[in-house]
């Protein structure tokens, strides 16, 4: 099916707004387990990551930001607010959007010509700078070493967050191959 200009961007900020749903659905399956809740919002942020182009996947996680923002309960535990940002998971909340961009990016550029090897490097990146971002902003706000930051902000989620990359991944690529989304 051809696209025209128009009928792309209304498809891509559609699917932006979509993901930005499916995201909040997915922040809601939490589990606190420390200053900073086990989610599965990860899975839902790299399947936007993989499936959408880099802007649009940025847009997708900052309209998540943005509804968190002004108090749309969309956070883990049904939760929102500016203070959201100030508080201990807020360096990964402004991390979501980035790197969303950055794994977007990477997928799409391909600078490894295997595709899993490619996919695998760009999810592996947009993971580390979600880390990175996250636990640092954790040390701050929560008064924590960076030791302890990392020991409660990072450790316990590698696991599982891998896991959900590689469903990320199958997800991505049955849509893909399955023409769901139908996107040129």
């Amino acid at each position: 099916m051809e696209y025209t200009k128009s009928t792309y961007t209304t498809k891509m900020l559609v699917l932006s707004a979509l993901f930005a749903a499916v995201v909040a659905a997915c922040s809601q399956i939490s589990i606190q387990i420390g200053p900073v809740p086990f989610t599965m919002q990860v899975l839902a942020i790299f399947l936007a990551s993989l499936i959408l182009p880099p802007k649009y996947a940025f847009l997708s996680l900052l309209v998540y930001d943005l509804l968190g923002a002004v108090g749309i309960p969309v956070f883990a535990g049904f939760t929102g607010g500016l203070s959201k940002f100030v508080g201990p998971t807020g360096g990964y909340l402004i991390a979501f959007p980035i790197a969303a961009f950055v794994t977007s990016y990477i997928n799409t550029k391909k600078p490894i010509k295997n595709d899993i090897i490619n996919a695998a490097f760009a999810l592996i990146v947009g993971l580390c700078l979600i880390y990175t971002l996250g636990f640092l902003f954790l040390a701050v706000a929560a008064h924590l070493t960076l030791k302890k930051a990392f020991l409660v902000g990072v450790a316990p989620f590698v696991i599982p967050d891998i896991i959900k990359l590689a469903i990320a991944y199958l997800l991505a690529s049955f849509l893909k191959s399955r023409k769901v989304l139908n996107i040129a």
